[in-house]
Order: structure tokens, then C-alpha cells, then sequence
């Protein structure tokens, strides 16, 4: 592993804030000044490929990285405000319902965050 991609998984493991591309980037270049955006992005692949990181995708919003640690996300409509949750490991419970193994799966709960429901009554 490089010394890029080691930053990398140390700044992902040690973050709760799910960054996107481009705040590892800003976060890496605190500590290696000349690195590119494109070396950022190939670690990142390269880290989420191995099994080291997660990726968080959501339609219409960069991708996120994030722990590998097993748990799910709270994902508001509105913003896009990303949450960590701890439903248990529902492994067992959704093999039951389907004839092939199920090897992993990322579950992301849809809701409204206060500052958005806020928002939406505020403009009825």
C-alpha cells in the first residue's frame, strides 16, 4: 500500500462525516501538498476494490467513502445528509427471503433531516 492510500484509509477510518473525492483530497494535500486529484481518486477505487473502504452511492450526489465497519445509513431526500445507524447485522433475516447467497448488501434508509422538514413547512 502507498503512503497516499495509507493516508487515505487512515483519514476514511478515522472520519463519521462519509467525505466525498474531493474532501480527501483537500484533507491529503494538508499533509502531501503536490497530490493530485487523480491520485486521490485511483487510491480511493483501489482502496474500495480491496475490500478497504465502502463507497455510498446516491443518485445525483458524488460518491461518498466511508469505514468498512458494518452499519447503515439515514439518507435525507432533501440535502443528502448522510447518518450512520445501527440496525444489527440483518444478514440472517434477508437470506431467509431470497434462494441465492447474499454476500453483502448497504442499507440506506430515506428520510427527511429536521433542517429540511423545516424547510419544506416553512415554504407551504
Amino acid at each position: 500500500m502507498t503512503k497516499h492510500a495509507k493516508t487515505i484509509l487512515e483519514l476514511i477510518e478515522t472520519s463519521h462525516s462519509h467525505m466525498t473525492a474531493e474532501q480527501v483530497f483537500s484533507a491529503l494535500r494538508q499533509v502531501y501538498p503536490k497530490v493530485a486529484l487523480a491520485t486521490v481518486y485511483n487510491n480511493l477505487n483501489r482502496l474500495w476494490q480491496e475490500g478497504h473502504i465502502r463507497k455510498v452511492s446516491m443518485e445525483g450526489m458524488p460518491d461518498r467513502y466511508d469505514r468498512i465497519a458494518r452499519h447503515d445509513h439515514l439518507v435525507c431526500q432533501g440535502c443528502g445528509k448522510l447518518v450512520d445507524v445501527d440496525l444489527g447485522d440483518l444478514t440472517q433475516r434477508l437470506q431467509a427471503q431470497v434462494e441465492v447467497p447474499i454476500l453483502a448488501y448497504d442499507l440506506k434508509l430515506m428520510y427527511l433531516c429536521p433542517e429540511c422538514q423545516s424547510r419544506q413547512e416553512k415554504s407551504k
